[in-house]
C-alpha cells in the first residue's frame, strides 16, 4: 500500500538504483580508509619500535641508563604510548617511562602473541635489542676472509601502544564516509524527484483527464503541449473526448425517442390490461353466477324423489357442476394468493384436530377408490395458519388419492432431529414423479401424463396452490419421488407448546353442529333473478321462511311487513349501483339491532374481501356450495339463538 501512486513509483524507481550506487561507493571509500588507517598505525608502531631498539643499543652497550632513561621518556611522550620499557638480556627492568602493566618482561613475553587486549585496547610490542660488531674493511689485512661477526643479545624493548586514537580517527572517517553519503542520497533524491515529475506531472494530467471523462465530464480537455512525450496521447484524447461527446448526444436523443416510443406503449399495455382485467373480471361473476344458480337448482333437485335413470342423470349433472365449482375454487385460490389478499394468522395449532378434519372429509374417496388413508394418531402441536394449513393438507391428500390406484396414503407426524420443528409427512404408493419433473409440478395447470387433460386429473392447480401457501407461511418443502415407488410430501413446521383446548382448531372449517334449520326466517338480496330462485327454492327445501328482494329497498319494503328476520343474505354487486356491504348496514340499523347476516359474491377482488373482513361478515364465492351455505346459516342461526337467551 505504499507505493500505489505513480508519483511514488516513479520516485522508487528512480531513487533505488542511486542510493544503491551510493551506499556501494560509501562501502568502499570507508573499507579503504579503514585498511589505510590500521596500515598506517601498525607502520608507526614498527618505526618506534625500531627507534628504541636502536636508540638503547649504545646505552645498554655501555651501561649508560641515564642516556636509556632520555631515550624512552623522549618515546613516551609520543601519540598514544602508554608506557616504554627496557629490560637486559637477563630480563631485569633497566628504565620505564609512563605506567606499565607488568614489572618483569616474562610477563610481557606472556601476552606478546596476543599484542592487543581486548579489553584496555593497549597493543603490546616487544623487540630484542642486539648489538652487531661492524667489521672493519683493512685493505692491508693479511686475511682473505673477512671475520665473521656474531650478534650479542643486549636486552628487550617494550612499548604499550593505546588504539584509542586509531579508533578515534575510524570513527571520523566513518563519519565523513556517512555524512558524504548522506549528502549524495540527498542530492541524488532531489535528483529523482525532479526526474520523476518531469515524468509524472505528463501522465497525471492524462489521468485526471480520464477520470474526468469517466465521470461523465465529455467537455473536459487536456492541453496539448508540443514536445512533450505524451503529446500524441493528449491529442488523441481530446479527439477521444469530442467522439464521445457526439455519441452521448446521440445516444440520448435515441434514448429519448425509445423511451417516449416504451412510455405509449406501456400505456397502452396498461390500458390493454386494465381493460382485460374489467373484461375477466366481469367475466368472472357472468360466468359464477349461472354456476351458482346451477348448483342451487342441482341440489334442490337432488332432494327429490327420482326414478333410477333419472337420479343418475341427476348425478352426472352434478358431478360436472362439482367440477366447474372446483375449477373456479381454485383459480379464486390462485387469485388471492397473487393479489395477496391471503392474510396470515400465526397461533398454535394441534396438528391432530387438523389431520381428523382431512381423514373425515377424504375417507369416503379413499375408500371409493380401495385405498387405505392411514393418519398416524399425533399430540403435536404447531405454530402456524390452520386454514393455510388444512388447505395445503387437503390438497397433498387429494393429489396422493388421485395418483395412487392401488396401495396405501399415509399421512404422519415426527419430530426433526433438533427437535424443535416438526415434519408433516404425506407418503403415496402411487406413480412416483421423475427427476426431470419434481420442479414444473408446482407450476400452474402442469400436469405429468394429462396431454389431453383429463379432468379426473385434477387441473393442475393443486401443488401450486401447497407451494405458495407454505411459502406464505414460511415453511420449508421437500419432495421425494421416484417412478414407479411413490412419493413423499414433507413440510416443516415449527414446534410450539400446547395451547387451550378450545382454540386447538381455530379457524378451521369444522362440520357445522346439527341445527336445524326448519322456521329459520331468511332475507335474501339478490338481483340475479335465477340465482335468487335458485336459492330460494334450496332454503325453502330446508325448512326456511325466505323473504327476498332485488335491492336495499325492496328489502327494506320487506322489511315493513316481517320484522323478524334470523338472517341476512346479500349478494354484493346489486342492481342500481347498490351493494350487500351498505345493504346489510342500512338493514341493521332500520331494524335496530345487529342481524346476523353474510356476503355472497362473485367477484374475486382483494378489496371486497379487506372491506367483508373489516365489516366482520363471512363471504361466500359464487358458486357458492350447498353444503357451505347450509354449514354457515346453521353457525348465524346459533349466534341468533345465543343472542335471544335470556341472560
Amino acid at each position: 500500500m505504499m507505493f500505489t501512486t505513480i508519483r511514488s513509483r516513479m520516485l522508487v524507481a528512480t531513487l533505488a538504483p542511486i542510493v544503491l550506487i551510493v551506499l556501494v561507493l560509501v562501502g568502499v571509500f570507508w573499507a579503504n580508509r579503514l585498511g589505510e588507517l590500521d596500515q598506517a598505525h601498525n607502520q608507526r608502531a614498527k618505526l618506534l619500535m625500531s627507534q628504541v631498539a636502536l636508540s638503547s643499543e649504545y646505552g645498554l652497550f655501555s651501561g649508560n641508563l641515564a642516556s636509556l632513561q632520555l631515550v624512552v621518556n623522549a618515546l613516551h611522550h609520543e601519540p598514544d604510548v602508554k608506557s616504554v620499557s627496557v629490560f637486559d638480556a637477563s630480563g631485569v627492568l633497566l628504565v620505564v617511562a609512563g605506567s606499565p602493566r607488568y614489572q618483569f618482561f616474562a610477563q610481557f613475553a606472556q601476552v606478546a602473541h596476543m599484542p592487543i587486549d581486548s579489553k584496555t585496547g593497549i597493543e603490546t610490542l616487544v623487540k630484542e635489542i642486539i648489538f652487531r660488531k661492524v667489521p672493519l674493511d683493512d685493505p692491508f689485512a693479511q686475511s682473505t676472509e673477512a671475520e665473521a661477526v656474531e650478534p650479542t643479545l643486549l636486552g628487550h624493548a617494550v612499548i604499550e601502544l593505546s588504539r584509542d586514537g586509531l579508533m578515534k580517527r575510524q570513527q571520523q572517517m566513518l563519519q565523513l564516509a556517512l555524512g558524504v553519503g548522506l549528502l549524495g542520497m540527498l542530492l541524488a533524491g532531489f535528483l529523482a524527484i525532479q526526474l520523476g515529475e518531469g515524468v509524472v506531472q505528463p501522465i497525471l494530467r492524462v489521468s485526471r483527464m480520464i477520470s474526468q471523462v469517466g465521470s461523465g465530464d465529455l467537455l473536459a480537455r487536456i492541453k496539448e503541449t508540443p514536445g512533450d512525450p505524451l503529446y500524441d496521447l493528449q491529442v488523441s484524447l481530446n479527439q477521444m473526448a469530442v467522439q464521445l461527446a457526439w455519441g452521448r448526444d446521440e445516444l440520448e436523443q435515441r434514448v429519448a425517442n425509445v423511451t417516449a416510443e416504451l412510455r405509449e406503449k406501456k400505456n397502452e399495455a396498461e390500458d390493454a390490461t386494465r381493460a382485460k382485467s374489467r373484461f375477466l373480471a366481469a367475466a368472472s361473476h357472468d360466468l359464477r353466477q349461472p354456476i351458482h344458480a346451477l348448483g342451487m337448482f342441482v341440489a334442490r333437485l337432488g332432494q327429490l324423489s327420482l326414478d333410477t335413470s333419472t337420479r343418475q342423470l341427476v348425478d352426472s349433472v352434478e358431478d360436472s357442476v362439482r367440477a366447474m365449482q372446483d375449477l373456479l375454487d381454485d383459480l379464486l385460490d390462485v387469485s388471492r394468493l397473487d393479489a395477496g389478499a391471503v392474510t396470515v394468522n400465526l397461533r398454535p395449532v394441534a396438528l391432530q384436530s387438523v389431520l381428523k378434519l382431512v381423514q373425515v372429509a377424504l375417507q369416503p374417496s379413499a375408500t371409493e377408490k380401495g385405498l387405505r388413508l392411514r393418519f398416524r394418531p399425533t399430540s403435536l402441536w404447531v405454530m402456524t395458519d390452520a386454514i393455510l394449513l388444512h388447505r395445503i393438507v387437503m390438497n397433498l391428500v387429494h393429489n396422493a388419492l388421485r395418483y395412487t390406484d392401488v396401495g396405501t396414503v399415509l399421512v404422519a407426524c415426527r419430530r426433526t432431529g433438533d427437535g424443535q420443528q416438526v415434519h408433516l409427512e404425506v407418503w403415496d404408493s402411487g406413480v412416483g414423479i421423475s427427476q426431470e419433473h419434481q420442479q414444473d409440478i408446482f407450476k400452474e395447470f402442469y400436469q405429468i401424463g394429462n396431454a389431453g387433460r383429463d379432468r379426473a386429473y385434477g387441473l393442475g392447480l393443486g401443488l401450486n396452490i401447497v407451494e405458495r401457501s407454505a411459502s406464505l407461511l414460511g415453511h420449508p418443502m421437500d419432495l421425494r419421488s421416484a417412478p414407479g415407488r411413490g412419493s413423499r410430501f414433507a413440510i416443516t413446521l415449527p414446534l410450539t407448546e400446547a395451547s387451550l383446548p378450545a382454540v386447538e382448531a381455530a379457524g378451521v372449517m369444522e362440520p357445522a353442529p346439527l341445527v336445524t334449520l326448519a322456521g329459520t326466517r331468511v332475507l335474501l338480496i339478490e338481483d340475479d333473478a335465477s340465482a335468487r330462485a335458485a336459492v330460494t327454492g334450496l332454503l325453502e327445501s330446508w325448512g326456511c321462511t325466505v323473504y327476498s328482494g332485488s335491492t336495499t329497498m325492496a328489502a327494506m319494503s320487506v322489511h315493513d311487513r316481517h320484522s323478524d328476520w334470523d338472517v341476512i343474505v346479500s349478494d354484493y354487486r346489486l342492481a342500481d349501483g347498490d351493494n350487500g356491504l351498505l345493504a346489510i348496514e342500512r338493514l341493521r340499523a332500520y331494524a335496530g339491532r345487529n342481524i346476523p347476516a353474510c356476503l355472497m359474491s362473485g367477484d374475486t377482488d382483494s378489496t371486497l374481501m379487506q372491506a367483508a373482513k373489516d365489516a366482520n361478515l363471512a363471504l361466500l364465492h359464487k358458486p357458492v356450495r350447498p353444503a357451505k351455505l347450509r354449514s354457515l346459516l346453521r353457525r348465524l342461526t346459533m349466534v341468533t339463538d345465543r343472542e335471544s337467551d335470556p341472560v
